[in-house]
């Protein structure tokens, strides 16, 4: 089942845009395959786009934290919240339709609590030099674990409803 069978991508856009402004943090549909579904793109920090820029950290820190966090939320068909290798939140709640995972809701790019960006992983992953990371880093906004928990259920409520709306052809 494709996640545009059950909503236009127009109402998962609307989604994506709604976690954003709720939380401010980076929101995207997944297909099964963890492919992004639209093309709705915020950077939350400044960070980020560079990790992204390089192949290397789009694939070893980025699709990796994903595909690690996203499995977790799959296995537990909860919101899952856990760190990306370069020390940024990854929150995914995944999408099920009749006990069939269908797809996921990821939002990221902030940092949790009191967490901080792993320098280490972003330089020996990406070759980035330790000032740029700190330039780059260092006005990272945080959000609450208790916020984290509080959207992870704003989400699955969200998506209970979608596809409880939902009615098959």
């Amino acid at each position: 089942m494709e996640l545009a069978d059950i909503l236009s991508l127009d109402k998962w856009l609307e989604l994506e845009k709604d976690i954003f402004n709720r939380s401010g943090l980076a929101s995207n549909v997944f297909n099964v395959e963890g492919i992004r579904i639209t093309d709705y793109k915020v950077w939350v920090n400044r960070i980020c786009p560079a990790i992204k820029a390089d192949d290397r950290g789009q694939t070893f820190i980025c699709a990796v934290a994903h595909m690690n966090v996203a499995g977790l939320a799959r296995e537990s068909k909860k919101p899952f919240a856990g760190e990306c290798d370069a020390g940024l939140l990854k929150l995914v709640v995944p999408i099920f339709v009749n006990d069939e995972f269908s797809g996921a809701v990821g939002a990221c790019g902030l940092l949790l609590d009191d967490g901080e960006v792993d320098s280490f992983m972003v330089n020996r992953t990406i070759g980035m030099d330790d000032d740029k990371i700190a330039e780059l880093s260092g006005d990272i906004r945080r959000i609450t674990s208790d916020d984290v928990e509080e959207l992870g259920k704003y989400i699955t409520e969200r998506i209970d409803k979608i596809v409880g709306d939902y009615k098959p052809r």
